[in-house]
């Protein structure tokens, strides 16, 4: 007595445009899931976790006043050189202070060359 095992039915025409429009639909209004874990150990708590995770377009996130990664300088190459013209406009500040007869050489020379 063996009893046949139920195969999945195939994946049709439907089915990805389905998935698709849901894709589409959920990225052009976003989602959001939120939760929180707590551990607590005989009424103590001992770890809180807030998790959130929003799920949008980069034009929906935009609406919403989300655009964290574009000052981001491990994601954007703008931020990135923003940040490293700072830094070396406050490492030239620093140096004028220790050595101010060091930065006049130096624009002396910059002049020079051009």
């Amino acid at each position: 007595m063996t009893m046949a095992g139920r195969m999945p039915e195939p994946y049709g025409q439907g089915s990805g445009a389905n998935l698709a429009d849901i894709l589409e639909r959920v990225l052009d209004k976003g989602i959001v899931i939120a939760g929180d874990i707590r551990i607590n150990l005989l009424d103590i708590e001992l770890l809180t976790i807030k998790l959130r995770l929003i799920v949008a377009s980069v034009d929906k996130a935009k609406e919403m006043g989300i655009d964290w990664w574009e000052t981001d300088p491990a994601l954007s190459s703008r931020a990135r050189r923003d940040e490293l013209a700072r830094e070396n406009a406050e490492l030239r500040e620093r140096l004028a202070r220790l050595d101010p007869d060091h930065e006049l050489e130096a624009r002396e020379e910059s002049e020079e060359e051009s």
